[in-house]
């Protein structure tokens, strides 16, 4: 039985970042990526979506994704993927489009610019105030990470021409609900709006049908239940992402499909890891 590989991506950075270490830059995900397509048969996610349905993946089969809708994604990532004839799909908040900011990046920044130490004792302080603010009410948790972020003039997030121009490069677009909220600490009007909205403001820039959804957080049973999986269902989409550490094979649910992020800085590693995942399936 052939499996489907699904990683997970949020950012591709200009350079390495000492605070952001996980993060891969430019340099180490076109190494990344020059491994996956020698030893993976890379597939776009609509595609091994298809196969893996029909029973007819290929051997060692991959996908790659990203999550959020970073600017990086089209200024970094995308250059990468197109060189080596990589396809991808990119899972967008729309409401972070245009000038938006996430709330975890407002915490990194007000570390980076207030929290004296080495990169180490920052990244600890970053991990700590993430931990007390990720499950707080959305509103709450939003206006106690915006209080605490510095002014910045560079925009993280993509601009509507930027999801435009993956979309003409021959990547996929997903959504990510509007404002990222975790849909299970929500109510469920509210969840089911955000959803919504979201597909419909890509659907608009896209001006094509969106039918791709990744869970903001992904962990089943915590940051979402059935009862979202049967939302995801209704607005029509035909497959959805997790963050389940795991690989996808014929029988699983098409509504909630495994992926796991390749943390390993080295290829070495990296392959091993990716090798060492498809011994898991979900």
């Amino acid at each position: 039985m052939n499996r489907l590989s699904i990683l997970i991506y949020h950012r591709v950075l200009a350079r390495p970042d000492p605070l952001l270490p996980s993060l891969p830059d430019i340099r180490r995900f076109d190494r990344q990526m020059a491994l996956l397509k020698r030893c993976f048969h890379v597939l776009p996610l609509s595609e091994a979506i298809i196969q893996l349905e029909q029973e007819r993946l290929p051997a060692r089969a991959a996908c790659i994704t990203f999550d959020d809708g970073y600017a990086d994604n089209a200024e970094y990532a995308l250059p990468v993927l197109t060189r080596h004839g990589l396809s991808a799909t990119f899972f967008i908040a729309s409401g972070y489009l245009n000038g938006g900011q996430m709330w975890n990046d407002d915490v990194i920044d007000h570390v980076r610019h207030t929290v004296q130490g080495t990169p180490a004792q920052q990244q600890r302080a970053i991990d700590e105030l993430l931990l007390q603010l990720k499950y707080l009410p959305y509103e709450e948790r939003l206006a106690a990470a915006r209080k605490l972020a510095p002014p910045r003039w560079d925009q993280l997030m993509m601009r509507s021409d930027q999801v435009q121009e993956l979309l003409a490069a021959g990547m996929e677009i997903g959504a990510h609900t509007h404002r990222h909220p975790i849909l299970a600490a929500i109510p469920d009007d509210q969840a089911y709006a955000d959803i919504a909205e979201g597909k419909a403001a890509l659907e608009d820039i896209t001006q094509t049908p969106v039918t791709l959804f990744a869970y903001p957080n992904g962990k089943p049973g915590r940051d979402y239940q059935q009862r979202h999986v049967d939302m995801i269902a209704s607005l029509g989409f035909k497959a959805a992402v997790s963050t389940v550490a795991a690989t996808a094979y014929a029988g699983s649910d098409l509504l909630q499909l495994p992926r796991f992020t390749p943390w390993e800085p080295d290829r070495p590693r990296f392959l091993l890891r990716l090798l060492t995942n498809r011994r898991v399936a979900l």
